[in-house]
């Protein structure tokens, strides 16, 4: 795993067309913006372990 420290508003680039950007740092949570194409599924780590579930009726986590 790469780990990388990042400030507010520093963007990371993954491949030709994925971009994270550091929005906002609070305490201990990170808020990360994420431009990349609309094809490409983007889901948190918690959502991913329901494959078949479609990320609208995924349940939510607290």
């Amino acid at each position: 795993m790469l780990v990388l420290s990042r400030r507010e508003s520093e963007r990371i680039q993954l491949g030709e067309n994925i971009e994270l950007t550091i929005v906002r740092i609070s305490g201990d949570r990170v808020q990360l913006g994420i431009a990349a194409p609309k094809e490409l599924r983007v889901l948190r780590g918690e959502l991913a372990r329901f494959p078949d579930i479609e990320p609208a009726r995924a349940p939510r986590a607290a």
